[in-house]
């Protein structure tokens, strides 16, 4: 084999693995997870609004306050996936918020972006648990200086 064809093969192989790398980066899985947003439904949103014509306009809420339940949540998220043994990152995230009154009246329309904050995770799948806290009696032989540090 001569110096020209294996500099030839060198220079094949090493444009098909750019060519390889190149369709492998622009491939990503697209993914929108919960609320299908319609601007000009969104739109129609406004304060003063019955809470059943909020339903029938964009639909029921992906999650409402715990207390009173008195906030509406219509919540997005776009996420992609470049490789398969990647994880997804977010790419976009929406959050519709619609504060009622006490009578069920729309009061005001939030909506908010990526942008807005960090990104954070609907379910983590944790639940807190104790056992970093001090009890009384720790803390009391550590404020003697006989407790452990």
């Amino acid at each position: 084999m001569t110096e020209t064809t294996s500099f030839r093969r060198r220079g094949l192989l090493l444009g098909l693995t750019a060519m390889a790398t190149l369709a492998l980066a622009g491939c990503g899985e697209q993914t929108t997870k919960g609320h299908i947003f319609d601007e000009e439904l969104v739109a129609k949103i406004k304060p003063g609004m019955d809470g059943q014509q909020v339903l029938q306009t964009i639909g029921t809420p992906s999650t409402v306050s715990t207390v009173g339940n008195q906030t509406w949540y219509y919540i997005s998220q776009d996420t992609v996936q470049r490789l398969k043994f990647m994880p997804p990152s977010v790419t976009n995230q929406r959050v519709l918020a619609i504060n009622f009154t006490k009578n069920l009246k729309v009061e005001s329309v939030n909506n908010y972006g990526i942008e807005d904050g960090k990104v954070f995770d609907f379910s983590k799948n944790e639940t807190p648990t104790g056992g970093a806290e001090l009890s009384v009696v720790k803390q009391l032989l550590r404020a003697t200086g006989q407790g452990m540090p």
